[in-house]
């Protein structure tokens, strides 16, 4: 624990539906739910309007559609969102070298490492002018909270949202926590806290009575160690700049549950090659193939395959993923596939092998050399013919695909993706059907555009990269 509260919590307002908010004008100030959109979607995030209705993350699309019958419900935007955290987390960088990111919307700043903040004016100041300087740049408001560790910094955020800054004063840490429910300690989940429930236990306060010896004999002595000390207040975990990911994964929840083998395995290929984009996006190989598959029943089963050595090749993943289905019984359906990547590595096999070959080849050079000249090899044969190499002469496998007539795909539009007309300019999908679809025309910074409705075939409208935020919009 520190003397003085220079440990910083940012935590974004709502951030995927705020986004939305300000990327699309007429859905401020109202209900917006960000997330799957099929029958079996999950709320990724709702705004403070929709929270109004009940709504929040993780809820089951449908039942949020029964809570708030008129709000916006709108596919994620990634790409825009990472957009945005970027322009976000550089600023938390320009205060601190020490900046712990958690998510695309939250981090841990210290700011004693940064030379910013070594009490709590300079630390509430530095704050204020953060939240200030967020809104400037992307238009979005985030919940700042200020303590001595981290834990009190997330939970002072928390209690600060939306859009405030709460400093929790060293010192101060007991009584601030003692009439708070247990749920607010990290770590504490449904089934902890309904467990302490039982035991009448039911806040902070009565959690740090209850005593070590208590909570040990309740929970264990791991658990019940780590929960004493965090309703007293004490953490002395360090801010870390640089936290290494474990693992890269793609899933997709299915809408109808998969009966046919021959989708399936489909699925699976198209998952790994997502996952394999992913992992090459963030600079990595990985030698441990994972196959999540969770069946109609819900029970869920997830088979690995350790290689050699890490890869980021795409068909040694979808072979190691096939593979593993081969070993998974799907009678009766299957409603979730996923793929991951695990035991991560900033180099690859292959690159071993290259590195590996190159060094044989180099010695085999050398020892043919010396073997032509010991025995006076000259004219006999010369260089031998170089061996016709794959796709060499002939039209490659691509080419003769590309060769067949192919049908046009079928163009969908997904509630609130980008789009741009030739005539009428950037805007989104609010909603398509029986053919048509319904475009609103707006963007960040105008007024609220104007609605029109197209053939989903129409040649002007096309798909289109998202705006940003603030700046220049052309």
């Amino acid at each position: 624990m520190r003397a003085a509260p220079t440990i910083l919590h940012l935590d974004m307002d709502a951030f995927y539906a705020s986004v939305e908010q300000a990327s699309k004008p007429s859905l401020r100030g109202k209900a917006v739910i960000v997330g799957g959109l099929g029958p079996r979607g999950v709320v990724a995030t709702a705004s403070y309007e929709a929270r109004r209705f009940g709504v929040h993350s993780a809820m089951p699309m449908g039942q949020a559609r029964r809570l708030c019958p008129n709000g916006a419900y709108l596919i994620p935007r990634f790409t825009l969102y990472r957009q945005v955290s970027d322009i976000v987390m550089a600023m938390l960088r320009e205060l601190s070298p020490l900046v712990e990111p958690l998510s695309l919307d939250e981090a841990f700043v210290d700011l004693e490492a940064g030379g910013v903040a070594f009490d709590s004016d300079s630390a509430r100041a530095t704050g204020e002018r953060l939240r200030a300087d967020i809104r400037a740049a992307t238009g979005l408001s985030g919940s700042v909270g200020l303590a001595g560790s981290k834990m009190l910094a997330k939970v002072a955020s928390e209690e600060a949202k939306p859009a405030g800054l709460l400093l929790i004063e060293p010192g101060t840490e007991r009584e601030l926590l003692a009439p708070m429910s247990v749920r607010t300690l990290p770590g504490v989940g449904p089934a902890t806290g309904e467990h302490l429930r039982r035991a009448g236990i039911t806040t902070v306060g009565e959690l740090a009575e209850a005593g070590e010896d208590e909570l040990v004999r309740m929970v264990g002595r791991a658990h019940g160690a780590g929960l004493y000390r965090m309703a007293l207040g004490l953490d002395d975990r360090p801010v870390v700049a640089e936290r290494d990911a474990k693992s890269v994964s793609v899933e997709d929840t299915f809408d109808v549950d998969l009966h046919d083998r021959v989708r399936i395995r489909g699925e699976v290929q198209r998952l790994a090659d997502r996952c394999v984009q992913r992992l090459r996006g963030s600079g990595h190989s990985g030698r441990t193939i994972v196959l999540k598959v969770r069946r109609y029943d819900f029970s869920t089963l997830t088979r690995s395959e350790t290689l050699r050595g890490p890869t980021d090749d795409p068909a040694v993943v979808r072979e190691a993923a096939a593979r593993l289905l081969e070993a998974v019984d799907t009678t009766g359906g299957v409603r979730l596939l996923g793929v991951g990547v695990t035991g991560l590595a900033d180099y690859t096999q292959e690159d071993l092998f290259a590195q590996s070959s190159a060094a044989e080849a180099e010695a085999e050079a050398e020892a043919e050399a010396a073997e032509h000249e010991d025995d006076g090899a000259g004219g006999a044969g010369g260089a031998a013919e170089p061996e016709a190499t794959v796709g060499g002469a002939g039209p490659s496998e691509g080419q003769e695909r590309s060769a067949e007539p192919q049908e046009a795909p079928e163009r969908r539009w997904t509630a609130g993706s980008d789009v741009r007309h030739v005539l009428y300019g950037p805007g989104w999908v609010q909603g398509s059907g029986v053919g048509r679809v319904t475009v609103r025309f707006e963007q960040p910074g105008s007024e609220p555009g104007r609605v029109r409705t197209f053939r989903v075939d129409d040649p002007d409208l096309a798909p289109s990269d998202p705006l940003p935020l603030v700046g220049d919009l052309s």
